[in-house]
Order: C-alpha cells, then structure tokens, then sequence
C-alpha cells in the first residue's frame, strides 16, 4: 500500500511503498529520468523482492510545466515536495527573462534546503585527468542559502545600485570603492544560524559513516566577518557539540603552542586511534590545490554556497566529470530532500539517445541511502562499478576511453540492470 514518508522525533519514516515526486526534466530530462528509474526499480526488486517499491508520481517543473500550466514552477509542484518530503529531478533550464534567477535555486529557498551534499567517488575504468582517482573519496556539504547566491544584487546605473553607493559612502564612510559612480554591488550575507546547520549536518553525517575527518573551506583570510566567521563558528560548534566525538586543529595549535608540537602530535594520534572526526581548516585556493595533490588528506567538506560550487565541480572533473557525479539538498531538520542530476539540460543531444543518465542515476542511489535503503543502493554502485570497468559507456565516455563499447542511453541502462548480481 502506498504511502507518505514522514518525520517524526526528528526521524524520516520511511514506508514500504513510499510516494516519490520527481520532474523530468528539460532537454535531457526525458532521456534519462524514466532509465534512471528503471535502474533503481530493478535494485529495490533485486534486494527486497516485492516487499518494497518505489512509487513514482510525477510533478511539473520547467518548459513542460510552463507548457501545460503557463508556469515554469507551479504551486502544485512545491506542495507535493512538502507532502511527500523526498523527490528527484532531472536538469532544468533557467527561462530568460522570466523573472526567474534559477528554478534549481528557486526549489531551494522556498523548502529551505540548506545542505547541497554532493559525495565524489571514482569508478574502475572511469577516464580521469589526474594519476591515482581511486584516492578521492569526499563528501561535499555546500550551504546552500546564503552567500552571494541569495541574490542580493544592485546593477549600476539603477536607482537601487545609486542609493546602496550612497549609504556606504556617506553614512558608513567607505573609501575604498575604487570606481564608485560604475560599480554594481552583491552583497554576502553569512550566518551564525546557516553556518553551524550546515556544519553540524557534515558532523553528523562524518561520525554517521565513520569518515575521518571535516574540513573547513573558506576564504577566512581576506573575508574575515563572512568566511572567517564561518570556520570560527564551526569549530566552536565542534568543540561544544561535539567534544567527545571530535578533536579540532584548533585544539591542536594551542596544545602545540602551551605544551609543543611532540605533545600535541600525542594527542592527536590518541584521537585518530578513538575514531574522533579530525575537524581541520583550509584556504579556499589552497584546498583546490591541495585537492589535487593530496585527495587522500580530505574526506567531508563543508563551505559556503559559492566555494562549494567551484569545489563540487573540480572534485567531479577529477573522478569522471559531472556527468557521472550525483547530488542532493537537503534539509535535515525537516526531512526535505531533492536529489537531482548535476548537469545541464544538453538540448543539443535531446532525443538522440546520447545521454549519460550516471548522474541522475547516482543521485537515486543517494536516494536509497537517504531513505534507509543501502542494499539496494550497493547493487546500484556494483552494477555501474561493473558496467564502467567493462568499457561499455555513453558517447561522452566513449570519446575518452580506448578499447570501450558505444551504448545508446537505454543500452547502457539495460547493461546495468544486467549486471546487477
């Protein structure tokens, strides 16, 4: 019997035939969205019979939305994400000129999804363009209402750009706008509230999985009252909330400074051996750098919106591209969650049966998790773990890989399946 899943005692109920709201998608969307569920039904037979199943209800998002209702996100469409909790979407096109930043942002501040959670994995037989892809391994928790995407803009020339020029200048004494009278200005507003929600959601998820070690992105050193606030705020919740389950670089540098390094290196070995989460800090451009180099020296990252938007595609680009990376927003206190493809709409291939449907598919997988699913998850990633190390790919892996097998979107999908042991 079909059902809602529901929070109650600030845990998701999950029933045996949950209701699962998912959009299409634009250009793309329709290529994919029905394989990739395919892929997940057959995982959830494969591992629990006809005992539980997905249920599939379909909501209006984008140009097929706009086409039907004359809306490009329709009122119905948000309510059945906050009936049903936990949806899928494929990619969706930002209308120009409708007044509409972007529907993916849009969907996130009206249901408050504040983790963009985005986990970097590598695939045997994935081309990657860095030596040793099998070592990275991160989870990335990008917030994601604040920062320069909450779209707090002023374009010069405007009235509004002029009387926000005007009040800094004149009644907060700024001087250091070099070129005043043709400036737009974006403001970045950084809480205390939306920092720690989305770091406790990295620790909790962190010492959950048994992963060694957060690590705080952030700018700090030139943006010290946003970014910088950011890490202080962070490891403050991880010293207060979280004292015996984690052991911070903070607490690492004083040790190291009253006590010495030798000391300091003591204590820190001890809390790795205790299975403490080692919560640690980097400079934005750093880490890109060190992402690179020593992947292995990061697991959980947790960063503002705009960082977490260069970083989630570096990561991506390192094991495969975002053609075969997955992503979620989620709001953990209230049990909303989207997964979605982390690609565009692609018109260009739309109907040709090019498509690579990994990402969407991946991002189901992360639905299974969410939903207390794993086993089906783990026929899921065994499946496409199988499928990639035997070459048989989509046109956009095919291009990279010697000795590989072309599939169409629906081969492939069906390769899947049939590797699914």
């Amino acid at each position: 019997m079909t059902s809602k899943i529901k929070v109650e005692n600030k845990k998701i109920i999950v029933p045996d035939y949950p209701i699962i709201p998912f959009i299409e998608g634009d250009g793309i969307g329709k290529d994919i969205s029905s394989p990739s569920q395919k892929v997940l039904d057959a995982a959830v037979l494969k591992a629990y019979g006809t005992s539980k199943k997905l249920e599939w209800k379909e909501v209006l998002a984008g140009e097929k939305a706009f086409n039907q209702t004359g809306e490009y996100l329709p009122q119905e469409t948000i309510d059945a994400f906050n009936e049903y909790l936990v949806g899928i979407k494929g990619p969706l096109q930002t209308p120009v000129g409708e007044g509409i930043r972007s529907l993916n942002v849009a969907l996130r501040q009206t249901l408050d999804l504040f983790v963009c959670l985005r986990p970097v994995r590598w695939f045997k037989g994935v081309p990657s363009p860095i030596r040793y892809p099998s070592l990275v391994d991160m989870h990335i928790f990008r917030e994601n209402t604040e920062d320069i995407y909450a779209g707090i803009e002023y374009m010069t020339g405007g009235i509004d750009a002029k009387k926000f020029r005007d009040f800094l200048i004149n009644e907060m004494g700024v001087d250091k706008i070099r070129f005043p009278e043709s400036s737009s200005f974006g403001i970045k507003p950084v809480s205390k509230e939306g920092s720690e929600r989305l770091i406790r959601a990295a620790l909790n998820y962190a010492i959950k999985r048994e992963l060694p070690s957060v690590t705080l992105v952030h700018k700090g050193n030139i943006m010290k009252y946003t970014e910088g606030a950011f890490k202080n705020w962070g490891y403050d919740l991880a010293e207060k909330d979280f004292a015996n389950q984690t052991f911070t670089w903070r607490q690492y540098e004083k040790i190291a400074s009253t006590k010495g390094k030798e000391e300091a290196e003591i204590v820190l070995n001890e809390a790795k051996k205790a299975g403490r989460v080692i919560v640690k800090d980097v400079i934005t451009d750093a880490f890109l750098q060190e992402s690179l180099l020593k992947p292995f020296n990061h697991s959980v990252i947790a960063t503002m919106n705009l960082n977490g938007d260069y970083i989630s595609d570096q990561l991506a680009a390192m094991v495969g591209g975002i053609g075969i990376s997955p992503g979620a927003n989620i709001n953990y206190k209230k049990g909303y969650a989207i997964f979605e493809a982390t690609h565009g709409t692609a018109p260009a291939i739309a109907g040709t049966g090019k498509a690579n449907p990994s990402s969407l598919i991946l991002s189901g997988v992360m639905l299974l998790e969410y939903l207390g699913w794993y086993k089906a998850a783990e026929h899921v990633y065994d499946a496409m773990e199988h499928t990639f190390a035997k070459r048989r790919v989509t046109e956009d892996l095919y291009a990279q890989m010697e000795g590989a097998t072309l599939l169409s979107t629906s081969e492939f999908v069906d390769e899947i399946v049939g590797n699914m042991h």
